[in-house]
């Protein structure tokens, strides 16, 4: 028999290990033999050679093969908890069912090659299209003009009940109402931190450490401060870049600070991707297309602050929903990306692709994610770049069902639970007020959450808020600035009787002044 060795190292390795074994049988046999014929020699000699034994023991069972465990499928590693899968899968269908009746009724597919006569009117008003009316880029005028299309394919609202109704079977949730049960919406049992785990996690927020957006002047010369954002910006050091803006980054230096934590660039590959995506945008159609289109003339561009860049939010949005490279982060997001089969081949997998390509269908107030970027970033492939970058660490977690953080960053289930548990722990006779009123404290605060607050707060505020979420890679700061709101207006809300009397309290929270009301709820609250 002739026997081929690929790897002579290997199989001398192999017959080395199997000739020790051998060895070592025939070495065990012998001194236990050994040792029970000299009775008088055994213990003193069994001592002696116990370092050897334990060698030879140790030689023999590194030799045999580790056992092995099953792999659990990825949407296990993903999300581990069944009922949160099944409530993220019910969430999806509902969207795609939504999308899928708009498509059907108004005879619209879901993506179309552009006539090349459309096709250039739309290269010519790539940075004007703020100015046009419905039809002159989307679908037909009389498509975009019908009102079923004036309201997203889903609203936050519906979100929020999918939420409210968790529910784990295994957990018992039957006894009595008291001061120690939970008397939020959210009734999953999920880890949360309580004021004084965060005052250490929080330690640089303290009320004897600076921050920006308070004592802007006190402990640190303006000069000085610029001085070390440009070193940190020379150095492109991310980690310390990180680290600094956990006490507010300056104005004029932020959008640098920015693009470097999230390690965005505008390279010349950079420039050329968006420039990709934009002349895929030119070429086709999509029906996500009208969503982003009605999304952005009911939020952004009646807002305010953010009216000015609706061509910028057209620009990035489009392009984003052309973008594959999003698709990654669904390796540790819990949703699952939509897909659609060519027409006749339904259900064949070989014929399915994602739709939109980048795997995100745009939901009421998604553009306001891309909004107050536009104060930072005048470059079109710039504001691109850090917004995905944005949204595949962050955002996306704000409009998923998940149990556990990724990468420490919570996702919306847990950062109601962290709301609702803040509040009740620490002014349980408001919150309870409030439940007892029918207006119940999330309710309110969830479309603040859910938005990081995009919308509500003053720009300058919300992006001494987003520093923070940067700095702590972590979205819980959301979580404990809403119910500093409620501790801050308590007083108000301790009157009202409806829930309708609540939201109007509650309704303008543009004059709120961000730092000061995180560093007294976590700082300054009584124990």
């Amino acid at each position: 028999m002739l026997l081929i060795v690929e790897d002579p190292t290997a199989f001398t390795g192999c017959f080395v290990i199997h000739l020790f074994e051998e060895i070592s049988l025939l070495t065990f046999s012998f001194l236990f033999s050994s040792l029970f014929s000299l009775p008088s020699l055994s213990l003193s000699l069994f001592h002696s050679l116990l370092p050897f034994l334990s060698l030879l023991l140790t030689l023999s069972l590194s030799s045999q093969p580790l056992p092995s465990h099953p792999a659990a499928p990825p949407e296990h590693a993903k999300e581990p908890l069944a009922y949160m899968r099944k409530a993220q899968v019910n969430w999806e269908k509902r969207i795609l069912k939504s999308l899928n009746s708009m498509c059907t009724e108004l005879g619209v597919p879901l993506a179309r090659k552009r006539p090349a006569v459309e096709q250039k009117e739309l290269t010519n008003k790539w940075n004007e299209m703020g100015t046009d009316e419905p039809g002159k880029w989307t679908s037909s005028q009389s498509i975009c003009s019908d009102r079923r299309l004036n309201t997203p394919s889903y609203s936050i609202s519906h979100d929020s009940q999918v939420l409210i109704s968790l529910r784990n079977p295994n957990h018992d949730s039957s006894e009595e109402a008291s001061a120690k049960s939970h008397w939020g919406l959210i009734q999953v049992p999920l880890h949360d931190r309580d004021i004084p785990q965060m005052r250490e996690a929080y330690s640089e927020l303290s009320l004897t450490t600076g921050q920006l957006g308070i004592d802007d002047h006190t402990h640190v010369p303006p000069g000085k401060t610029r001085l070390i954002c440009t070193e940190l910006a020379f150095c492109q050091d991310s980690a310390a870049a990180q680290q600094y803006s956990r006490q507010g980054c300056p104005t004029g230096l932020r959008a640098d600070l920015w693009a470097l934590i999230l390690n965005s660039t505008n390279e010349p590959e950079d420039v050329m991707h968006y420039e990709q995506l934009k002349a895929g945008v030119i070429h086709h159609d999509l029906l996500v297309d009208n969503l982003i289109y009605k999304d952005v003339k009911l939020t952004a561009s009646n807002d305010d602050y953010y009216f000015v860049f609706e061509d910028f939010l057209y620009q990035v949005l489009l392009c984003f929903s052309r973008d594959t490279a999003v698709l990654e982060h669904f390796s540790y997001n819990s949703a699952t990306p939509p897909k659609s089969y060519i027409q006749g081949k339904v259900g064949v997998e070989e014929f399915a692709v994602v739709y939109p390509p980048n795997g995100v269908i745009p939901f009421h107030g998604f553009s306001m994610y891309v909004a107050p970027l536009c104060f930072l970033y005048n470059e079109p492939s710039k504001l691109y770049s850090v917004f995905r970058e944005m949204y595949v660490r962050y955002f996306f977690r704000l409009v998923c069902v998940c149990s556990k953080c990724v990468y420490t960053v919570c996702g919306i289930v847990s950062l109601c639970l962290q709301f609702e548990r803040l509040l009740q722990t620490h002014l349980p006779q408001l919150f309870y007020h409030l439940r007892e009123i029918g207006a119940q404290p999330l309710r309110i605060a969830f479309k603040w959450m859910v938005r990081a607050f995009s919308g509500y707060l003053s720009t300058d505020q919300l992006l001494l808020l987003w520093d923070r979420i940067l700095g702590y890679d972590s979205l819980e700061i959301v979580a404990v600035l809403a119910a500093a709101v409620f501790a801050f207006r308590a007083e108000n809300l301790m009157e009202v009787t409806s829930l309708t009397s609540a939201e109007a309290v509650l309704a303008d929270l543009s004059t709120l002044k961000v730092m000061p009301l995180i560093q007294i709820f976590l700082f300054a609250t009584v124990i």
